[in-house]
Order: structure tokens, then C-alpha cells, then sequence
């Protein structure tokens, strides 16, 4: 990914977070530092070994405190997570604005203005942060208003599916 580019993941197929993810890998493989930061997803890869013997170069970053995923949780439970969203909005924009790597990932971030915890307005601010560090956007829902703000759109979708590919069978 060549600096300060912004890419998009979006689709309902599976497969943009390994994408993203997979950008890390090669990224932290160059040399380069990485700090993902997970959104909604409950859990997430936080808990994951292979995740943190990737440190340093790869720092992942969760703020939501519950392990369940937030389309799950109770309003009011939702509505304490979203002071943590914001939150993890808030380190995003520190970590453009210190240039503190050279690829963030806001791995389902497009969640976010979809459930109307972020507006675009709030994203194009994060954004305007970055000099020469990538940033690659997660998430299932795509407008125009979106596709805008990157270098490059991929999108994916599901055009068959087998269940046992993706049981992990």
C-alpha cells in the first residue's frame, strides 16, 4: 500500500477483515508498524495468540469492553459502549495525527455511520489527520458519500456460499 492512501473493504461477502488483515501481515513483513483498531466486533481477535506475538509490529486495539458482539447487547449496554466507540475514534485520530504508524486498519468502522454512532463528517476529520500513513476501512454497508474519501474500493460479495468453508470445515 503505498503511503497515505485510504482503501475500502465493503460488501456483505465474507472476507474484508482477513483482507485488511492480510495487508498487516505484508505491511509489518516490510517493516512497517500497524495498529488495528476493532469495532463491534465483540471479542474480536483480542484475545488472540497469533494477534499479539505479532507485536510490535502489529498493535490491535479494542476498546468495547464486552465480549459479546454489539448488534447482541442490551440499549443500555449499547449505549455504554458507544462512549467507548468514540473513544476508540479518538486514539484513531491521535495515532494519524502523531504519524504514531505506517498502516491503521478501522476494521468495521463503516458499522459505525451505518448504526449512526460516527457521522461521515466525523470520519472525514479522522481522516484529514493522516500524512503518509495508509488507512484501510472495514464494513458491510458502502454510499457514495463514503467511496469518496478513498483511493480504492474493493468490494465483495458473496456469490456462493458453502457452509462448510465458512464453519471452517
Amino acid at each position: 500500500m503505498s503511503k497515505g492512501l485510504v482503501y475500502i473493504y465493503a460488501g456483505d461477502g465474507r472476507g474484508k477483515s482477513p483482507a485488511a488483515i492480510g495487508w498487516a501481515v505484508m505491511a509489518a513483513a516490510a517493516g512497517q508498524s500497524v495498529v488495528i483498531i476493532q469495532f463491534l466486533k465483540g471479542r474480536g481477535l483480542g484475545e488472540s495468540d497469533f494477534v499479539k506475538r505479532m507485536e510490535p509490529e502489529i498493535k490491535l486495539f479494542r476498546f468495547e469492553k464486552s465480549d459479546e458482539n454489539f448488534e447482541k447487547l442490551s440499549e443500555e449496554k449499547k449505549q455504554e459502549e458507544i462512549v467507548n466507540i468514540k473513544n476508540g475514534m479518538n486514539f484513531a485520530k491521535k495515532v494519524l495525527a502523531t504519524g504514531e504508524c505506517d498502516l491503521l486498519i478501522l476494521d468495521e468502522v463503516l458499522g459505525l455511520i451505518e448504526r449512526g454512532i460516527i457521522s461521515v463528517e466525523e470520519l472525514k476529520s479522522i481522516l484529514a489527520c493522516r500524512e503518509d500513513t495508509g488507512v484501510i476501512l472495514t464494513g458491510i454497508r458502502l454510499d457514495d458519500e463514503i467511496s469518496v474519501l478513498a483511493d480504492k474500493v474493493f468490494k465483495i460479495d458473496t456469490v456462493k456460499s458453502d457452509h462448510s468453508i465458512e464453519s471452517g470445515q
